[in-house]
């Protein structure tokens, strides 16, 4: 007897349900391209104090609406525009009005869909400060190596702003954005698309396990805090959240091809003038075969962490810079 394999049902509609959110997404991206929108997305802190002043309570703007995340009941998108995003998903109702669902964020030309504000779900997809410092780590390494680049990867992806600028510098290459996060790949998928960004391709790994062969750039901005609910987009692990730093440097500087380099940007949490991150990374680097480079983009960023219990010891959060370089043979 032939035997039929069915397919659940609920998984189908997921599936529809997820491809209907994405495309709406896009759509998204290229109706607010056409309007010449722009938002620089600032750290939490910034973004509770702005919206809390009395006359930002709801959205006046498109700006409002999908940078700000405020609540909006007026007439600021397009009837049919609204009633795809609602029937999508991307907006939903909230105290009588309507409110956003994700973010859109600028970063030179280009427009990225991330999570909006705030971001409290294990799955959220950030974007803000640290990915303007990432993202100018990676186009200074560009601008100034003269490594071929045929294969690279943005490891831990999130809204896929590493691979999206290796792409669009570097035609040729094959770039992978991996993540571990489900969201974080469709809305890299989305970006890519938005961003003409042909030659990223999205993949589900924790680090570069679920990758084959080697790599002439890797990048990678992973989260750098404990956090005390382990929430995947934040939580960095333990050694006050440098371990998941620690972790990719040891994978990746395995995979580098002859003159390949890694670039990680990261958070080095100082103890006693002690550079944590540092003190763990130098005996994995300070080899004959790796050549490298660290510096300091900010001396002192998320100082609100150091009056928890967590970073008591702490002094300061540096954001800084590894670029790891495997020497090319002789």
């Amino acid at each position: 007897m032939n035997q039929t394999h069915m397919i659940d049902p609920a998984l189908m509609d997921a599936e529809v349900a997820e491809e209907t959110h994405d495309l709406a997404l896009l759509q998204l991206g290229e109706y607010l391209q056409s309007e010449r929108y722009r938002f620089v997305t600032v750290t939490p802190l910034t973004h509770q104090r702005v919206n809390a002043r009395e006359d930002n309570r709801t959205a006046r703007t498109l700006r409002d609406v999908f940078g700000w995340s405020r609540p909006f009941d007026n007439d600021l998108l397009p009837e049919q525009e609204l009633k795809v995003l609602l029937d999508s998903g991307v907006l939903r109702v909230h105290a009588g009005m309507w409110v956003s669902d994700v973010r859109w964020s600028s970063l030179d030309n280009l427009l990225f869909v991330h999570s909006s504000f705030p971001t409290l779900a294990n799955d959220s997809v950030f974007f803000g400060p640290d990915t303007y410092r990432f993202a100018q780590a990676i186009e200074e390494h560009l601008r100034t190596t003269a490594h071929p680049i045929h294969a690279a990867v943005d490891i831990g992806c999130g809204s896929g702003v590493g691979a999206i600028l290796i792409a669009r510098a570097r035609r040729d290459a094959n770039v992978l954005a991996v993540d571990i996060n489900p969201t974080a790949l469709r809305f890299t998928a989305v970006n890519a698309s938005l961003a003409g960004a042909a030659n990223v391709s999205v993949y589900h790994s924790d680090i570069l396990t679920g990758t084959t062969g080697d790599f002439d750039l890797i990048v990678a901005n992973p989260p750098y805090m404990q956090d005390t609910q382990q929430r995947a987009y934040r939580h960095g692990g333990e050694q006050l959240g440098s371990e998941l730093s620690v972790r990719i440097l040891e994978q990746a500087i395995k995979r580098l091809t002859p003159g390949g380099s890694l670039v990680l940007y990261t958070g080095a949490p100082s103890v006693d003038g002690i550079d944590l991150f540092l003190e763990q990374a130098r005996p994995l680097i300070d080899t004959a075969d790796l050549a490298w480079t660290y510096r300091e983009m900010d001396p002192d960023v998320f100082g609100e962490e150091l009056e928890t219990a967590t970073y008591h010891e702490a002094e300061r959060i540096a954001a800084v810079v590894l670029t790891v370089t495997r020497r090319a043979r002789a």
